[in-house]
This record gives structure tokens, sequence and C-alpha cells, in this order.
């Protein structure tokens, strides 16, 4: 068996010759559900496409359960952020949710009768049932990212990565969402939450990653949420900090 972490090492990133993350290494155990905080700039999102292979890096390696990317990508499921998604683009949710069955797929094979079972179950997980003819762009933003992770959901991956899935959507949404989370977490699969709502991390995640630009802390969320830890990465006096329920 492989030994069974996310593990990355150097990993460095940069825009334009500037450095947008810098030597971050860490590694946690699989089935954990992990948050990635710090403030605006701090190079979250960077991180995360950086490790899904998805823009150029510097240096640095990543692997999942010993194998690297490349060897693991039908086994990723990827969220990116909403403002980066056409959501004009003419597409039914059920078609939007089929497509996380291709990788599994294969080349020119067309989803059957099997696959169109499995979106209307995963769609069903997220409370998404009834509308499968409807088009994305009829949705509402909570909406549409639970058809995003039903589609990660289709895709039956054992890592997540889920880019601010929270951000201007209802909280009903949120509500489904992360009892969906934490059910694949307890079912042994790992997902990453790229998140800005320090309110919330202690009741979401069991573990976090700290960076501003490179790592601040990692590790499980009462090592990571402590005063002297936030205010250093956040550059924060402790009354803000108490605001945001740190250290109270």
């Amino acid at each position: 068996m492989h030994n069974n972490k996310v593990t990355v090492d150097d990993l460095s990133v940069s825009y334009n010759g500037n450095k947008a993350i810098k030597d971050i290494s860490f590694s946690f155990e699989t089935g954990n559900l992990i948050g990635i905080i710090g403030p605006n700039g701090a190079g979250k999102s960077t991180l995360m496409k950086a490790m899904l292979g998805l823009i150029p890096k510097d240096s640095g390696s990543i692997s999942m359960n010993g194998q690297s990317i490349k060897q693991v990508r039908k086994n990723i499921a990827y969220v990116p952020q909403r403002n980066n998604i056409d959501w004009d683009f003419p597409i039914l949710v059920r078609d939007t949710v089929l497509l996380g069955t291709y990788p599994k797929l294969g080349l020119f094979k067309r989803p059957t009768a099997k696959e169109k079972e499995k979106a209307d179950e995963c769609l069903a997980r997220v409370g998404m049932q009834d509308f499968t003819k409807r088009q994305i762009s009829e949705l509402s933003g909570g909406q549409q990212q639970r058809v995003f992770l039903a589609r990660a959901l289709a895709q039956e991956a054992d890592f997540f990565f889920m880019d601010e899935p929270f951000v201007g959507i209802d909280v009903a949404s949120e509500e489904v969402m992360i009892k969906i989370l934490r059910k694949l977490r307890d079912e042994g699969k790992t997902i990453f939450v790229v998140h800005h709502d320090l309110s919330k991390v202690e009741d979401y995640f069991n573990n976090l990653l700290l960076i501003n630009k490179t790592v601040i802390q990692t590790g499980p969320v009462k090592e990571v949420v402590k005063p002297e830890i936030m205010k250093e990465a956040y550059n924060l006096n402790f009354n803000t900090l108490q605001g945001i329920g740190v250290g109270v």
C-alpha cells in the first residue's frame, strides 16, 4: 500500500517574475477535510492550481498516496472559483453532472443509462434532482455550486479540490455542501477547500493550512487558530481577532 498522504515539497510559483507562493511544504494524511486559509493575495488559489498542475511551477513536487499528479489525475475532482466559470454556456444541469463521468469512461465512449442514473443520483445527493432539464444559467449561485459539487461526486474521485466554494451562495446551499464534504471525509476521501470565512473554520475543517505566500502554520484547527499565529499571517491586532472569534 502506498503511504496514505498528500505531500507538497518546496513548491514555488511566480507570475511575471514575482513570487506568488514560495517554498511551500506540508503533508496531510488522507481522509481529512482541510481548509486552506490566509489573507487576500496570500496565494491560496495559486497553491491549489499548482498542486493540480494547472499552472506552471518554478520548483517543487506534489505526491498523493506516493504517486504523481499525472498518475492520480483521474482520481481528482476540482471545482474552480465560480467567477472562473462561464455560466452562460448553454448546457443542461444533468449534462453538466454527466461531464464528471467522462474521466472514468475513457476516450470516445458516450455516457450510457448507467452514467445518467449516476448523474441523477448525485443531483439527488445535493438536493437538485428537480432541476435536471434546466439550463445551468437559470440557476442561483448556490444551486450552480451544488450542481458542480454533484459533477465532482459523479467522478467518484478520492481527492477533491474546491476553490472558495461558499462564496456568494445561500446559507442552505452551504449547509448542504458542507454536510456532503464531511460525509466524503468520513468515507476516507481527502478534501482541500480554499476558504476565507474564519468564523466557520473550527466548525468545517479538521485540519488547516495557513499561508501567506509561504506556510505560516499547518495542522489540526486548534493548533492553527491561535491569536499569535493568526496575527502573524493576517497582520491583525488582537481586537480584530476577537471580532472573528479567534482566541476569545
